[in-house]
């Protein structure tokens, strides 16, 4: 009998694995893979950590609850990167920072998307054909 395993993608527990490319597709997938573990977990990633409103000694269970989610998000961020990505991560002490860092390497600034989306419109509006060319040919 042939050995199984699971590889990525083939696992609702098992979060996508983000290796370096294709970064918008894979942010897409971990969206929707932290909504529908547990939807409380996206809006900590996405906006900020719980915050306990106590001391340690004296955590009501609400104040638990916000931390195991905070440590459930960070967790679950780590085990879906590489070991390059996760380094490049490591030293974020939150949640929404290690998100940002990957968006910032990733997407780049929104002056680096407009610089982008400048030098494509660029490139589009100085298309044409070489001498010789015709729309037939391949």
């Amino acid at each position: 009998m042939a050995a199984q395993s699971h590889f990525e993608g083939q696992s609702v527990n098992r979060p996508p694995l983000f290796d370096g490319e294709d970064y918008t597709y894979w942010k897409t997938r971990m969206e929707f893979f932290l909504q529908g573990l547990d939807y409380q977990i996206w809006p900590i990633i996405e906006e900020r950590d719980l915050l306990a409103t106590n001391e340690k000694d004296k955590w009501t269970e609400d104040d638990k609850r916000k931390i195991s989610l905070n440590c459930k998000a960070k967790s679950i961020l780590c085990c879906a990167l590489s070991k390059m990505e996760f380094n490049r991560i490591s030293a974020c002490k939150s949640e929404m920072e290690m998100w940002e860092k990957l968006r910032i390497t990733f997407e780049g600034t929104n002056k680096v998307k407009e610089t982008r989306i400048d030098i494509l419109v660029t490139q589009y509006e100085r298309f044409q054909m070489q001498p010789g060319e015709s729309i037939t040919q391949i």
